[in-house]
């Protein structure tokens, strides 16, 4: 919406966003086979903003090019490779169907809904291999300044509440043999989130994607801030050295500062990218007002907590400024 100038639109269509538009909670019995949400997503914008595909075409047209990332969960041969498992998607090379099926796979978090089929691959949130995707910027060529924001979620809790409340329900029944045994199992769950160990298989899956995803994105800022430093480094060791050379060449110093100039350049060295690319990085999470998916019960989604956050994140950027960490 941005890269098509619709921001009026935009904001028009997230203050009147509600949990239920999003990721609706599917019934309890439906959980084992289709998750545990319903992905609505994809219908409010074709509801609310048109069509996709249209939108797409329209992103092919235009002069600003939208890329997304996509984790490849297709059921094939094991493959390797640093990328074995991601796809990236951009509104200038990949026909329009395609990119719009791309855009609602890269939002399907995981956690909540089923992938969702990209052209002949499937694919789901991007998080999971790419979630900061810092060096696809780099790689860009025509990129001359990098602007990015990592919000830093906060993960819901999928503790042993609700098993206790089950437990509870079953304890009024007759202590027949297979309830006390399900009991018992419900009571060492509970101990178990007593001692700060996963409560059951879904609390594991959880911590275990907070850690997969945080640290692929710790280690996408870490590349880029090496890169930064490598290069910013490499262009003050061949400042320094023509300098010298200059200096104290004598009558032999503009043809060996010309030598070493061409050496530089000719020097193949592994970074992201061959340039040192500006970047302002804002970071932070909703703080205390988050409007993040639910599991079972949501509240509404307030328009004067909505406004806040918009204003939270203006701070943040203007923090971001005061510390100096924007080039």
């Amino acid at each position: 919406m941005g890269a098509l100038d619709r921001l009026d639109d935009l904001e028009e269509f997230m203050l009147r966003l509600q949990p239920e538009d999003t990721f609706r909670p599917h019934s309890l019995w439906r959980l084992p086979l289709l998750g545990s949400h319903d992905y609505c997503l994809p219908r409010t914008i074709e509801d609310r903003l048109g069509d996709v595909v249209g939108m797409a075409r329209e992103l092919a047209a235009g002069p600003i090019e939208v890329g997304v990332t996509v984790t490849d969960v297709t059921q094939a041969e094991q493959r390797s490779g640093l990328h074995a498992y991601e796809l990236l998607y951009t509104s200038h090379t990949s026909p329009p169907e395609i990119f719009a099926q791309a855009v609602l796979a890269s939002a399907a978090v995981s956690a909540l809904v089923l992938p969702l089929p990209v052209g002949e691959r499937v694919g789901t949130d991007g998080g999971w291999v790419r979630n900061f995707p810092l060096g696809h910027a780099y790689d860009q060529p025509g990129v001359e300044l990098i602007v990015s924001f990592r919000y830093e979620p906060t993960y819901p809790s999928f503790g042993a509440g609700w098993l206790a409340r089950i437990r509870r329900r079953l304890e009024r029944f007759p202590p027949i043999p297979p309830v006390r045994a399900l009991i018992a199992e419900l009571v060492a769950a509970e101990e178990r989130e007593a001692r700060g160990e996963p409560a059951h298989w879904g609390d594991m899956i959880a911590r275990l994607t907070r850690v997969s995803i945080q640290q692929n994105t710790v280690l996408e800022e870490r590349v880029a801030r090496d890169k930064d430093g490598s290069l910013a480094a490499l262009r003050a060791l061949r400042e320094d050295i023509d300098r010298i050379v200059r200096r104290e060449g004598g009558r032999h110093g503009e043809r060996l500062a010309g030598a070493i100039a061409s050496a530089f350049d000719a020097a193949d060295f592994p970074f992201l990218g061959d340039r040192l690319v500006p970047r302002i990085a804002v970071a932070g999470g909703a703080g205390e007002q988050s409007l993040e998916a639910g599991m079972r019960t949501q509240e509404p989604w307030d328009e004067e907590v909505k406004r806040r956050l918009i204003e939270r994140g203006y701070d943040l950027l203007d923090a971001c400024f005061a510390r100096g960490t924007a080039a």
